[in-house]
């Protein structure tokens, strides 16, 4: 099923991987109403923890981090960000970046995702993805991109999927900044080990670990 709506969520604890509870969760969030599937993240440096998820509707993704999300954070006695995006806008911008969440078949595993957020007002049918979208792919081991289009917000980012941690530091550290000055913004990245939360994505159907 095509996605309607997209979640960003990061908890502000430091977990290794191994050593989260994510089998428990993901059987818990599996049975939230119009939960499609769920991309585990894990955070370089930080082992905070968090994931991209694909829901049925706007509505559902709303209802899922007004009401679950806080509960699961606060069972690690811990703050949190959830952001929710409208994903039926970004589909024709994704499918130019070859998005898994559209129907596009990534060329390899990623080692590394990187997630960007833009603090800007645009609507997402005036945003610049048109002239972003070529650089992009250029951009030295891009896998995939997902754009990210914030509900109520209009604010612009995304998922980035990359070959290896190296490559997606490198465009965060480097590109992603130039960028975001090119729009006077200030700007939010992160940047997550893909490897170690392959298993728990994959059992959330996580379209990166088809």
């Amino acid at each position: 099923m095509t996605p309607m709506a997209f979640v960003y969520t990061e908890v502000q604890v430091s977990v290794p991987f191994d050593q989260a509870p994510w089998h428990e969760i993901n059987k818990t969030i599996q049975q939230q109403p119009g939960f499609l599937n769920k991309t585990w993240l894990s955070g370089v440096k930080t082992n905070s923890l968090g994931g991209v998820y694909a829901f049925d509707s706007i509505e559902n993704a709303t209802e899922f981090v007004t009401g679950y999300f806080p509960r699961e954070a606060a069972s690690f006695g811990s703050a949190h960000n959830t952001r929710v995006f409208d994903a039926e806008i970004v589909r024709d911008a994704s499918l130019g970046l070859n998005s898994p969440h559209f129907g596009g078949v990534p060329t390899q595993k990623p080692g590394a995702f990187v997630y960007t957020e833009v603090q800007i007002n645009v609507p997402f049918e005036k945003a610049p993805w048109r002239d972003r979208n070529p650089v992009l792919a250029q951009q030295p081991g891009l896998i995939a991109k997902t754009w990210f289009s914030g509900v109520k917000t209009n604010t612009l980012g995304g998922l980035d999927a990359f070959d290896t941690l190296e490559n997606a530091t490198a465009f965060a550290l480097q590109d992603f900044p130039k960028a975001a000055k090119k729009m006077n913004s200030a700007f939010y990245t992160r940047i997550f080990d893909a490897t170690v939360t392959e298993a728990a994505s994959r059992e959330m159907h996580s379209p990166y670990c088809v």
